[in-house]
């Protein structure tokens, strides 16, 4: 998405929709949509995947971000019913990582009911961006 200052979710759905860079003060999000009908179960998660929507979330150990990131998608898995938030540890799953090309943390997936990845980002995410996300999901 162009640099116009656009914001929140009407932002993030540009920017995924288009699959272009989304920026915002000095953090840059990258947002893809889906990744080729990729789906995750359980064994990948090392949870259960949400009734309506599962966020993943790609963390280490000592990424600031991460720790914020995790609070803005306890809180929406939360408020949304049927959604469970899951974190992984990047530096304990390697094999996810290579297979999901992530390139950095925090990185956040949405995932649909069936765990088929419908959206990506990477860099820490707002609130009003996560919920307008699970739209694709829900």
């Amino acid at each position: 998405m162009p640099t116009n200052g656009a914001t929140g979710p009407d932002a993030l759905a540009a920017a995924g929709a288009h699959g272009v860079p989304h920026g915002r003060r000095n953090r840059r999000t990258r947002v893809r949509g889906h990744d080729d009908g990729r789906r995750l179960g359980t064994a990948d998660l090392g949870g259960e995947l949400g009734e309506r929507a599962t966020l993943v979330q790609f963390s280490s150990a000592f990424c600031a971000p991460c720790r914020a990131t995790r609070r803005v998608l306890g809180e929406v898995a939360a408020m949304v019913p049927g959604v469970t938030h899951v974190e992984i540890d990047a530096e304990a799953r390697l094999d996810l990582v290579r297979e999901l090309g992530v390139l950095k943390t925090p990185t956040v997936l949405v995932l649909d009911a069936g765990g088929r990845v419908v959206r990506r980002a990477a860099g820490q995410p707002r609130k009003a961006d996560v919920i307008a996300a699970l739209g694709r999901a829900l």
